[in-house]
């Protein structure tokens, strides 16, 4: 007999449905994360933490994306950042956009490749 996982019903799927675990909610201060903005835990968590934040908190004790933890959770980005941002209004976590400077220095590279494939 195969393992399966406590929440999961053969028919139904899982039991607790992901808008279930924010309430209903479809917006929150993490609207405007990134897929790749890196979130890292900084605050000592609460007790009265659901099983999903604690997860986010273990897996950001190093620095992670978004993404990352969204397949870490097996949850949608969705509800994960509302999740993120819920925690960062508390003070449990950071979370880091990329750079502009980033974009810039992609740029640079992108004309030096063009510029070398016409000199081809």
């Amino acid at each position: 007999m195969s393992e399966r996982p406590q929440w999961f019903d053969e028919e139904a799927g899982p039991v607790v449905r992901p808008y279930a675990l924010i309430r209903g909610r479809t917006r929150s201060s993490g609207d405007a994360f990134d897929l790749v903005a890196t979130v890292r835990a900084i605050g000592d968590p609460p007790d009265d933490l659901g099983p999903e934040q604690r997860h986010i908190l273990r897996a950001a004790q190093s620095p992670i994306s978004l993404a990352d933890l969204a397949v870490e959770l097996d949850l949608p980005v969705g509800v994960v950042r509302v999740l993120l941002g819920d925690m960062r209004d508390h003070g449990l976590i950071s979370v880091t956009s990329p750079t502009a400077g980033g974009a810039r220095s992609n740029e640079r590279i992108l004309k030096e490749v063009i510029n070398g494939l016409r000199a081809l």
